[in-house]
């Protein structure tokens, strides 16, 4: 499976983005999502989608201001990002892979990556 991101950018904080990523080469996941990395930080995550049923799970930090969401058709999942803020600046990574929903939040849980887009928010 490969993945391709896109849809980052630089935005003020309370601005919003969409992100979008493809799947090709097949799709035997069970769940696609978003993770982040801030410079000096690890990895996080962000968001999930399970994509046969369509269940969500969000981090926390961004639950009510991000939504998930995918189009099977097009083998895409997108992150909508509403009500920005700085601490969500990071490099955005898109997952895909056979997770159960006790790895669904972990990087653990996905064996392919996408290349990674840069979401910045100025103060």
């Amino acid at each position: 499976v490969q993945l391709q991101a896109s849809g980052g950018g630089l935005v003020e904080t309370g601005g919003s983005l969409r992100l979008s990523c493809a799947a090709s080469g097949g799709t035997a996941s069970t769940y696609m999502g978003w993770f982040r990395q801030a410079p000096g930080r690890e990895r996080e995550f962000v968001a999930t989608i399970r994509w046969n049923g369509g269940h969500t799970y969000y981090a926390d930090s961004v639950k009510g201001r991000f939504t998930i969401s995918r189009d099977r058709a097009k083998n895409t999942v997108y992150l909508q990002m509403n009500t920005l803020k700085p601490e969500d600046t990071a490099v955005y990574y898109c997952a895909a892979g056979r997770a159960i929903l006790s790895t669904s939040a972990t990087p653990q849980g996905y064996s392919n990556w996408g290349q990674g887009t840069q979401v910045t928010v100025s103060s």
